[in-house]
């Protein structure tokens, strides 16, 4: 079993994937439009010809999905996202303040990357696309935090 989350845009579904792949050294194996389906799919209006309809983006073993929609057809699309978060989990604390600074470019942390009581390395954000992230460093068995 593989459990992936899928990601809703409205319109910036290729651009936002496009930049998680960069960051996180992925590879986008399926990037399917609107303007791409079969004329009597029910959502063929021209101006969303080049938004995504399917969005695939392999990192590793691992998977995000991915579409762009609008208000009539996704309720509460243009609602900031919440009660979610794409979690990223590493045991290189370079690697997670790496990811961290990346996906905070043009968005929000909301917790600064920094050691917590549970990790050498956590932090939380909400990237440019408004998709909210947390990234942890997994510790090793004989670390300790530092304060405490």
């Amino acid at each position: 079993m593989k459990i992936v989350t899928s990601l809703s845009f409205q319109g910036q579904c290729r651009e936002a994937f496009e930049f998680y792949a960069k960051v996180l050294g992925g590879k986008i194996t399926a990037a399917h439009s609107y303007g791409e389906s079969p004329p009597d799919m029910p959502i063929n209006d021209p101006k969303y010809k080049d938004w995504l309809m399917h969005c695939w983006l392999e990192v590793g073993d691992q998977a995000l999905m991915g579409a762009d929609m609008d208000v009539e057809w996704a309720r509460n699309i243009d609602k900031p996202k919440n009660g979610f978060d794409v979690t990223l989990h590493t045991q290189d604390k370079a690697e997670a303040q790496r990811w961290f600074d990346q996906l905070s470019e043009g968005g929000k942390p909301v917790m600064p990357f920094g050691e917590t009581f549970w990790s050498p390395g956590f932090g939380s954000l909400i990237d440019r696309f408004g998709v909210p992230w947390m990234i942890n460093v997994i510790p090793s068995a004989d670390w300790r935090p530092t304060q405490g």
